[in-house]
């Protein structure tokens, strides 16, 4: 099994990094489906991705040789490769039924299932300050989230749907996830995700509409173009990361993405109302906010064995 290098502040500042994009992509995300289909979006944003970083590794020499390809597990690359196209076209089908607040408290079952992984897979282990870490952790995501879960039960069918949907995409993104730690035995992480992007973006070109992206205004093709930037930065930081922190305390951290999605929503229906709706939180969602933070901090930085 893989083993963490032990650098634990550089992979909890990667982790961090990966979060506040995630925290924003969303807003990009609502935006552009706006105006192209999900199969388009998904599309250009694994194209992008991938030819951004072959050129970046063929500059630096690092593009992965044939004997490395041959000697990494063809089922694991195929594993990450299809659960993360799973994961994306699921999750943004779900956000186009959903919001994009709902949208991110719901995702979040992919940190608990790659926390549960890292801790029955890779045999990570948490002392008690970290289960204590748990249980605040969730006692918080409660009371944030607690307009949100009643809307979700007070919702439509199709609401509903979109909902299940991402609960779907939370766990196949949880086994691409294992998937790509465990291949880090044989691969760099971005010559992981150079082969994982290339793999989507051939999965997905049967179904794109490339030819719509030339009809977008400014606003959808500047989102358009930030969705793709932020895939190829954001996964990568994450792939990253889990080369140099247990998977169950990466998942910690990324647990973090929803109050960032939550500060995004409201700064953008201050500075464009037009685009995004306010979500409103009360006094109990603050305190739901601030007991998710610590939750999240013990886990992360508690010892493990």
């Amino acid at each position: 099994m893989h083993q963490s290098s032990g650098r634990w502040q550089l992979g909890l500042a990667l982790s961090l990094l990966t979060v506040f994009l995630w925290g924003i992509l969303l807003i990009a995300l609502t935006v552009t489906l706006q105006a192209l289909d999900v199969y388009t979006v998904i599309w250009f944003r694994f194209a992008v991705s991938f030819g951004l970083l072959a050129v970046y590794l063929g500059v630096q020499g690092k593009l992965p040789t044939l004997e490395q390809l041959r000697s990494a597990s063809k089922k694991l690359l195929a594993i990450a490769t299809i659960f993360l196209a799973m994961n994306y076209f699921l999750f943004l089908q779900g956000l186009s039924l959903t919001s994009p607040a709902n949208a991110e408290v719901i995702i979040q079952f992919s940190s608990v299932f790659l926390g549960l992984g890292g801790l029955v897979i890779f045999k990570e282990r948490y002392h008690l300050f970290q289960w204590i870490g748990v249980g605040v952790f969730t006692l918080g995501y409660i009371l944030f989230f607690h307009e949100q879960l009643n809307n979700l039960i007070t919702a439509n069918h199709t609401y509903l749907y979109g909902s299940g949907l991402i609960i779907l995409g939370a766990a196949t993104w949880a086994v691409y996830a294992l998937a790509q730690k465990q291949l880090l035995q044989t691969l760099t992480s971005a010559q992981i995700m150079l082969v994982v992007y290339g793999g989507c973006a051939f999965l997905f070109t049967p179904f794109s509409a490339g030819k719509t992206i030339f009809t977008l205004n400014n606003l959808h093709l500047y989102t358009l173009i930030f969705c793709a930037f932020n895939t190829l930065i954001a996964y990568g930081a994450f792939a990253e990361s889990l080369a140099h922190w247990e998977a169950s305390r990466v998942s910690a951290v990324l647990a973090l993405a929803p109050i960032v999605t939550l500060i995004a929503v409201w700064a953008v229906s201050v500075f464009a109302p037009s685009l995004i709706l306010p979500e409103k939180l009360t006094i109990v969602g603050v305190l739901g906010a601030v007991l998710v933070v610590t939750g999240a901090v013990a886990i992360a930085l508690g010892k493990t064995e």
